[in-house]
């Protein structure tokens, strides 16, 4: 279980669970200290380790019946107990794993017994202790324990206290393979006084017919254990009040004064707690996951769950006025359900979903609608719109609430369903239509789930909903502190501040501007208890004004009021608090009487009153607060000061709108972080009506296979276990689904046939906005380029004709969806664009001209074909054999045959009702197929009936202590005694704690009353329980051995199946009847053997080397020889010794040998024979058909052998030789000139490499420019004037190279300028060139 979190709690109960934990443990280091104490050193022969319950024979711990372990330190199996008194634990350590103990207490007919849990801690939701009032698990069950129980404080009154009358008491604990905390300590006595009295009254003798005690209390002390006080301080009297000491002894107040001691002033600006009454339960009363409203003074109470309905009433009302209770009966109604809705309109009351509970738990969709006034039923038929999927559930909430319109429709929230897993939606039923639809919401995403609770404030028209258990991200499941709000008229979702502490099946209402959270079960799973409880008094409260939670003081009602599955109500600003579960289930009224408003009178008070209610000024008086009051001003809210959250606080908000839609003060970033309102920002989103909507928002809301694929945005990921949203396969990067058609809308500036041209290039098409959806999704689209340019994008509408105009998808222009702009379309324009002005419309234009934007659409492509489809929900696996084959994530419950999904088990059993679930192994689902008696009684539903032999032999039935039980008839669910099942008269024996000593399974009598004397028939073992080898069968309980028929290749088979353990390789079938064909292996294995058919001229290796090869101790070969002039060889060898046979026969087909064998060899612990075969000597010629046999046995595994037969010539091939030297002296020289050619081609690319590092090296040398003159004589002037229309220009330096074998040229580097003369040659004087270095 994987999937379970951990969560922490508070100190005081981790304190209390720590020194109870130390306590047991101390006792347990002061028990093996006083032991050795005692015993002194180690003797020989004695324990290392002290035995607990047991004792030590021959070093080790002998247990006693009970207990297991090396130190006998864990419970296990059945025990009874017989004492007035007495106590029972798990142990003085941690349980273990998978443990089952069962104690049976006796008392006497009708007996009174009480039991104290003074310590218990186990893993919550998955470890129970049930208790039941009887000798079996027919009997009631009256507790199931889980979690942690502790006192709620110092004294005794509030460790919890379970009574049974029927005299006696069946205590069963389970756990899983998970986690292990401290277990438990209880203590038992039989006809005692309840709680001893509290220390409030005395222990008196009651009613001699039935020996039982009562308490006699002290004056101004009441209850069964005089754990009450009544009429404290004389209820004030005379001035505040008096005592009534009739009935309920009650103080009645005067005017002016409440509480239950007439000490509140009325108004009173402090809260407080009473109980109107503590009458005894009554068992029509006593319920849990039950829903109330309230009419007038009348609080209806429908459904719930109990542990036993034989007196269950499924409809009752509480008088709010005089506190007393009415049942209500009508002929004909549902079934009996929980985990639905309420919701009260006018004089009707609307029962939705729920589990039923007569019907192997199916979640179900039905609509009750029950009449308060003619308190009878009628069954709802609603139709569902637009072919939305209704969803049935269970833990949903609901409230019948106006639309803005003043319709009166019936909003549900969330809820489980066992094939859609936790709903996010908001299911909407019309009282009007009686039609279902599915809202689509706006803001911020939110995750449904099980067991919330929500409040519906009218002013506002707003829903609060808090809590619940619900799926978490990374394929995890728990409890959440979310706060969201709905808006009902504008369909919109916003996150609240968190409240810090998790919950679920709490309630909640609303009183004068805050919302009241009491109670709910508070324990994440968790390796480590830190001390939290399943179930909790928790007290928190929710000021609405300011975005602000409370931790309230808990009730201080003299007991532990802790609980869950409760419901709450609101009359006279007054909660009233009923039934709900902490291991037992309850029945009893809890009352809070709010702060009035009317106490304050001052303005400062006024505004100032709580926590737990919201007061303000109006008009010179303190009235409730109204969350929609027009004349408030800003100053009149008092709250605390808050910061916008840090970054980290808003990281976890994964999508635009759900970060932009709470009250943390988030925003949205370009780059699809949520960030806090005050960091920096280059593009941010602080508006949730500006985000864009994504399908991956809706698909992350779905938590498994059959809710995702409903979806046509999204699939299913097996592997992950999660839904993803499609776009990237349907559409693609840069397109949007919308309306099962692709969008994508591109901001650049085109004419029409240019943006034709481009959506064709995308493989799609002008678009044609046929829908409001899709228009809707282009106009959000242009809104976001809106702060770059305006957008005026080309759609698919164009002129077909002169008066006609169509869609590029070639459907007609209806003018519906979109509108001609006024004056459009003009006679010039043939192509039409989308224009957002004052309004949205159309408007045309020539095909020619350009407009910013245009919209593309293409057809969805196929869904992922690799998809696969959904396996069948958990739900509707109907046998254990189907819920836990193909690891389906199924857990199946046997003692109610449901299949469940283990993400949802402890919502589908949130009160212990799976007494032990498994995820495999489902052999044995009832009592008949049990063989022995060992495995009858670790089922706690069955006992042993064995036979007069009294040799072990019997037969497994349903039954107690006292006897078989069976059913009167197929309707009934209870169970009856009927000793004919196993009578006594005729010797049989009904055992139920312990199995007899003497189990030799119908086999064997016993000596020494254990040990059986002779195992006959085949079987063996200490209690004849398995069949000797070389037979197979079922010898429990009477059952047969058989020899195994293996055909003679084998001595031993499987024990239960028979099939045989085949000794020859090539041998197979179960009952070695068979060759393996496929492997080459022929023969007939019912009149001979197999044999591996060998080729000529090859070699052959076989390496038995595997597991499974270790049945084989022989294996066997045969060989024809396939030429007649040429002997035959044959070499053997083998990494073990063996012993080998060879013959050979002139007859055999498909390896049967059909003539007689003639032996060759016979040898044996060898490891590697060779010999020659010649084909003169065996007449080859003359027998064709000659076949030889070789017969390999008696080998140990591992080994590997290798075989080979071959016929070679004794003259050489001279032309097999030729060809052969000569393929390899040119294949030699091929592979030379390949190589001479790779060295030639890589010592060019060497010698390229050298030349131009040389050349580069040259270049990179120092050079020198030297500007010339010329010195022209009057000859030369012709030459000059050419020189100057030739040359325009400077003439270009030139470089001369620096070498050390010319030194007069390296001193054109030097700096100072030197004369350089050139010899001109060109005309008849001498030029003079004057160069400067």
């Amino acid at each position: 279980m994987s999937f379970r979190t951990e969560m922490k709690s508070s100190s005081f109960s981790a304190g209390v669970f720590q020194d109870g934990l130390w306590l047991r443990r101390g006792l347990w280091t002061l028990f093996c200290c006083r032991l050795f104490l005692c015993t002194g050193a180690l003797l020989p022969g004695t324990c290392e380790q002290r035995c607990f319950s047991g004792s030590c024979v021959n070093g080790t711990c002998l247990c006693d019946h009970g207990w297991v372990g090396d130190q006998c330190q864990h419970c296990q199996g059945r025990s009874r107990l017989t004492e007035p008194s007495g106590s029972l634990t798990d142990g003085p350590v941690n349980y273990k794993d998978k443990t089952k103990c069962t104690w049976l207490i006796e008392g006497y007919p009708e007996a009174v017994l009480r039991l104290r849990f003074n310590h218990y801690a186990t893993e919550c939701g998955w470890d129970h202790m049930y208790v039941f009032d009887g000798d079996s698990i027919y009997a009631p069950l009256v507790a199931v324990f889980s979690g942690l129980v502790v006192p709620e404080t110092e004294g005794n009154r509030t460790v919890p206290e379970v009574v049974t009358t029927s005299g006696f008491a069946l205590l069963h604990f389970f756990s899983d393979a998970a986690y292990n905390l401290t277990g438990f300590d209880v203590v038992y006595s039989i006809n005692s006084c309840p709680n001893n009295c509290s220390a409030h009254g005395r222990c008196v003798a009651g009613d001699s017919k039935s020996s039982s005690v009562r308490c006699e209390c002290d004056v101004y002390w009441k209850g069964e254990a005089c754990d009450f006080p009544y009429c404290w301080n004389n209820c004030g009297s005379p001035d505040r009040g008096y005592c009534d000491l009739t009935g309920e002894k009650l103080c009645i107040c005067n005017n002016s004064w409440q509480g239950p001691d007439c000490s509140i002033p009325d108004p009173s600006d402090e809260p407080y707690w009473f109980l109107p009454n503590i009458r005894p339960d009554a068992r029509s009363l006593v319920r849990t996951s039950h829903k109330a409203v309230v009419q007038g003074e009348l609080m209806w109470v429908i459904g719930g769950y109990n542990f036993n309905y034989n007196s269950f009433q499924m409809v009752i009302n509480y008088n709010l006025e005089n506190n007393s209770w009415d049942m209500v009966t009508s002929d004909s109604g549902p079934v009996q359900r929980y985990g639905h809705t309420l919701a009260l309109y006018q004089d009707d009351i609307y029962m939705f979903g729920g589990k039923l509970e007569g019907i192997s738990g199916n979640v179900t969709d039905e609509l009750w609608v029950f009449n308060t006034q003619s308190r009878s039923w009628i069954l709802r038929t609603p139709t569902v719109v637009a072919l939305a999927q209704l969803y049935a559930v269970e833990g949903h909430t609901a409230h019948i609430v106006e639309m803005s319109h003043g319709e009166p429709v019936m909003i549900v929230l969330f809820g489980y369903s066992p094939i859609y897993s936790y709903v996010s939606h908001i299911q909407q039923y019309s009282l009007r239509t009686n039609s279902w639809l599915i809202v689509e919401t706006r803001g911020a995403r939110v995750q449904g789930g099980y067991g919330h609770s929500s409040v519906y404030d009218g002013s506002s028209h707003s829903l609060y909903v808090h809590g619940g258990y619900k799926a978490l991200s990374f394929n995890k499941y728990g409890l959440v502190d979310h706060l969201y709000c709905y808006d009902v008229h504008t369909r919109t979702w916003f996150i609240l501040k968190e409240s810090g502490l998790a919950r679920y099946l709490h309630s909640a209402v609303l009183i004068s501007g805050a919302v009241l959270v009491f109670g709910g079960n508070t324990h994440n799973d968790t390796s480590i208890s830190s001390g939290a409880k399943c179930f909790s008094s928790d007290f928190l409260s929710y000021d609405i004004a300011c975005d602000e939670w409370t931790v309230l003081p808990k009730p201080d009602l003299y007991h532990d009021v802790s609980r869950f599955g409760h419901t709450a109500v609101v009359s006279n600003r007054s909660m009233y608090v009923f039934g709900g579960f902490s291991s037992v289930i309850h029945s009893d009224m809890l009352v809070y009487k709010s702060a009035s408003c009317e106490a304050f009178t001052e303005q400062q008070l006024c505004q100032h009153a709580g926590p737990g209610i919201r007061c303000e000024w109006v008009r010179g008086e303190c009235v409730p607060w109204d969350s929609h009051r027009a004349d408030r001003k800003p100053s009149d809210i008092f709250c605390p000061d808050r910061s916008n959250a840090t970054d980290e606080q808003c990281l976890h908000y994964s999508n635009c709108p759900t970060c932009t839609a709470n009250t943390k003060g988030c925003q949205w970033c370009e780059d699809k972080t949520c960030i806090s309102a005050s960091s920096s920002c280059t593009q941010s989103v602080q508006n949730f009506t500006e985000c864009r909507f994504r399908s991956e928002q809706t698909c992350n809301e779905l938590t498994n296979c059959r809710s995702c694929s409903i979806n046509i945005h999204c699939q299913w990921e097996p592997q992950m276990q999660e839904c993803h949203a499609m776009p990237g396969q349907l559409c693609g990067e840069g397109w949007s689904l919308v309306d099962a058609a692709c969008l994508r809308l591109n901001p650049s500036r085109d004419s029409y046939d240019n943006a034709q041209h481009y959506c064709k290039n995308l493989n799609g098409n002008i678009a044609s906005l046929t829908s409001a959806n899709q228009l809707d999704f282009i106009l959000e689209e242009m809104q976001r380029y809106s702060f770059e340019k305006q957008l005026s994008p080309w759609v698919g509408l164009r002129k077909i004709n002169i008066s006609y105009w169509g869609w590029e998808d070639l459907s007609p222009f209806t003018n519906s969806t979109l509108h001609w702009l006024q004056g459009e379309p003009s006679d010039s324009g043939f192509c039409v664009h989308l224009e957002k002005a004052e309004v949205v419309g159309l408007r045309s234009k020539p095909c020619t001209a350009k407009t910013d934007g245009l919209v593309c659409e293409k057809p969805i492509a196929s869904p992922n074909p690799s998809a696969l489809p959904c396996t069948m929900p958990c739900s509707l696996r109907s046998t254990c054999d189907d819920c836990t084959s193909q690891a389906t994530g199924c857990v199946w419950c046997s003692n109610t045959e449901r299949c469940v999904d283990s993400n949802a088990y402890v919502v589908s059993f949130p009160y212990g009702q799976c007494l032990e679930w498994k995820t495999g192994d489902c052999r044995f689902q009832n009592c008949s197929g049990l063989q022995s008696c060992a495995e009858c009684l670790e089922q706690l539903a069955c006992g042993w009936c064995g036979d007069p032999s009294m040799t072990g032999q019997g037969r497994c039935v349903e039954g107690s202590y006292r006897g078989p039980v069976k059913r009167p008839n197929k309707q009934s669910h209870e169970m009856m005694l009927d000793a004919s099942l196993c009578p006594r008269e005729r010797g049989y024996d009904w055992v139920f704690i312990q199995c007899p000593a003497c189990q030799c399974n119908g086999h064997s009598t016993c000596v020494n009353t254990s040990v059986c004397e002779q195992c006959m028939n085949f079987t063996t073992g200490p209690h004849c329980q398995s069949c000797l080898p070389g037979y197979y069968g079922d010898p429990t309980n009477g059952g047969k051995c058989q020899a195994c028929r293996c055909n003679g290749h084998s001595n031993s088979c499987h024990a239960a199946s028979g099939k045989c353990y085949c000794t020859t390789k090539g041998v197979k079938g179960d009952q070695c009847q068979l060759c393996d064909s496929m492997n080459r292996y022929l023969g007939n294995p019912l009149r001979g053997t197999c044999y591996y058919n060998l080729l000529i001229d090859y070699h052959f290796t076989f390496s038995l080397l595997q597991e499974d090869d270790q049945q084989y101790t022989a294996i066997n070969f045969m060989a024809s020889p396939d030429q007649s002039s040429k002997n035959l060889e044959m070499f053997i060898n083998a990494s073990h010794s063996f012993s080998l046979n060879i013959t050979w026969s002139i007859g055999s087909t498909a390896g049967t040998v059909l003539s007689e064998e003639f032996s060759i060899v016979s040898k044996s612990n060898i490891k590697d024979f060779q010999n020659t075969f010649s084909c003169e000597g065996f007449s080859f010629r003359a027998n064709p058909n000659i076949t030889f046999y070789i017969y390999v046995s008696n080998f140990s595994w591992p080994i590997k052998i290798q075989i080979s037969f071959s016929q070679h010539s004794s003259v050489m091939d001279l032309i097999q030789f030729f060809v052969t030297f000569f393929s390899c002296f040119l294949s030699l020289l091929l592979v030379a000139a390949v190589i001479w050619k790779i060295k030639q081609t890589f010592w060019a690319s060497r010698r390229r490499e050298e030349l131009t590092r040389e050349r580069r090296q040259m270049a990179s040398r120092p050079f020198a420019s030297v500007p010339v003159s010329l010195e022209v004589t009057e000859e030369g002037k012709e030459e000059e004037e050419l020189l100057k229309d030739q040359v325009e220009t400077l003439p270009s330096p030139i470089v001369i190279e620096r070498s050390p074998e010319c030194p007069h040229l390296a001193s054109l580097a030097s700096p100072q300028p030197a004369p350089l003369l050139i010899p001109h040659s060109r005309s008849q004087g001498t030029s003079k060139i004057r160069a400067w270095a």
